[in-house]
């Protein structure tokens, strides 16, 4: 139950950071209104390593929940509750963003397009070409998988683990981010999509759930079972 409630927090965190990141570039009356990419990834980036710093060695993901159960660092019996837990979190920490920025959110309600709205929960292309995405996904989780888990063999006892993985994330946004917004993880887009989904935003686009069930859904998943083959039979780590 504690590392349930650990997935749960930390990935509500995540979120958090996250969907506040983009409520303040995208939404009026901002501190930091149209503050731009590079303030998102970095707040993402470094976000990530507050919650690794807090929780510490949380997956956060259900595709590294997947990966490690391969790995057998995680027993395959924890899968399904960390996957579930981190989706709950995700979801709470959309609704949390929601009810920091509940003022800012009504300022915008006629001058903020509504697809821009939605991209504050949600990852979506602007070039929309399912299979390219799908694969841009999956070779986006495997780098990031694979990086994770070599830092995690190599640098975890020196305790630079939280701030190694945040620079990784902030070089895959910046290198690989911006042509499907490198969800690499079902929950930080399926449960602030859901969110999204039940808010009383007004002047909401169409979720596209078609997006979000295939891309997002499902490529993590395949990236997770390349990386767990590449770090075990090419990188030969152990746990």
């Amino acid at each position: 139950m504690h590392n349930l409630l650990n997935e749960f927090l930390s990935t509500g965190l995540m979120i958090l950071f996250g969907v506040g990141v983009h409520c303040d570039d995208v939404l009026n009356k901002t501190k930091y209104h149209g503050s731009g990419h590079i303030f998102a990834i970095t707040t993402w980036s470094f976000g990530i390593t507050a919650c690794l710093f807090i929780f510490g060695g949380v997956c956060m993901n259900p595709a590294m929940a997947l990966c490690q159960a391969i790995l057998g660092i995680i027993p395959w019996s924890s899968f399904i509750p960390y996957t579930l837990a981190e989706f709950a979190g995700a979801f709470a920490g959309a609704l949390l963003a929601y009810f920091m920025y509940a003022d800012h959110f009504k300022a915008s309600e006629d001058t903020i397009d509504g697809v821009a709205t939605r991209n504050i929960f949600s990852t979506n292309p602007n070039l929309r070409n399912l299979p390219r995405n799908w694969m841009v996904e999956m070779i986006a989780t495997t780098i990031f998988l694979s990086g994770i888990l070599a830092i995690v063999a190599n640098y975890e006892k020196f305790g630079f683990t939280p701030l190694l993985v945040g620079l990784l994330v902030w070089a895959i946004g910046m290198g690989l981010g911006g042509t499907t917004g490198f969800a690499m993880n079902q929950a930080r887009d399926l449960g602030p999509r859901l969110a999204y989904q039940i808010l009383p935003i007004k002047n909401k686009a169409n979720n596209d759930w078609q997006y979000g069930l295939i891309v997002p859904g499902t490529a993590p998943f395949a990236g997770a079972v390349l990386a767990a083959m590449f770090v075990k039979y090419f990188l030969k780590l152990t746990f």
